[in-house]
């Protein structure tokens, strides 16, 4: 298992969002974010404080779904764009400290189990990890990713990211799996592929996409062995790094139906 507990996400929501702001905060505002090419530094500032401020939200004011929650109005000025990431982020990791992670508390994903605070607490801490980097990318000055809480980023990406399942929509599995391999924590994530097929609520009909959702280990060989530390691996999943020291090895027409589904962006 990747999981931490609750306590140390909070603990590192407050860690990289706190480096996240160092780091922003030397860099030249018109800086551009390599992994995010559409965006600035400043632009990168405004959506993590956004993010923070709308779990914030759905945190005090569990369990009603955030109809209400409006948009704040972006200021003008970085220095004002700051201190509202400040303001947001006290905020939340407030909010977070005083909640039971077992609350139930709304979420994006389909599923019940996530439908709690501890969604929140797991998923935040990961969004701040990543726009850590983000900043240091935009700055230049990259630094590893924490071991621990990287490797379960890994299984994160891969469950939550890549693996939501919507409830209009179905999985149709083939006998095809990938094992991601976390060489410097002897930890593996399996993955199955298949395709997904459903009509979106707007009438978008999907076909047959290819797909690839999280399973326990099927107690074979996998057919696509993917490996590299926890650092690189999660770097590469949110395709703010490279391939470098990703090694990939087995079945080419299981790399071509998984690398179908790595290569389609996620946020």
């Amino acid at each position: 298992m990747t999981r931490l507990d609750d306590a140390t996400y909070l603990e590192h929501i407050r860690r990289e969002s706190a480096r996240f702001a160092q780091v922003l905060a030397a860099c030249p505002p018109d800086a551009r974010v390599p992994s995010c090419p559409e965006w600035d530094a400043t632009d990168l500032w405004w959506h993590l404080a956004g993010v923070q401020d709308f779990w914030h939200h759905v945190v005090s004011t569990r369990p009603t779904v955030p109809e209400d929650y409006e948009d704040p109005q972006r200021p003008e000025e970085r220095d004002a764009v700051r201190a509202f990431f400040d303001d947001a982020h006290r905020r939340f990791v407030t909010a977070l400290a005083a909640a039971d992670p077992a609350d139930h508390a709304w979420s994006w994903s389909s599923r019940d189990a996530d439908q709690c605070v501890g969604f929140t607490f797991r998923r935040q801490a990961h969004e701040a990890l990543i726009h850590r980097l983000d900043a240091e990318l935009a700055a230049g000055t990259p630094t590893p990713l924490p071991t621990e809480l990287a490797a379960d980023g890994v299984h994160e990406a891969l469950d939550t990211m890549y693996g939501e399942l919507p409830a209009w929509g179905r999985f149709d599995p083939e006998p095809l799996f990938v094992e991601y391999r976390i060489t410097d924590v002897d930890r593996s994530v399996w993955g199955q592929l298949g395709t997904f097929t459903g009509t979106e609520p707007d009438g978008t009909e999907h076909v047959a996409i290819p797909d690839q959702h999280v399973v326990d280990d099927p107690g074979r060989p996998a057919d696509l062995v993917v490996s590299g530390t926890a650092d690189r691996l999660d770097g590469w999943l949110w395709h703010r790094y490279d391939d470098t020291g990703i090694t990939v090895e087995g079945d080419p027409h299981a790399r071509e139906r998984a690398f179908a589904v790595l290569e389609q962006p996620i946020d």
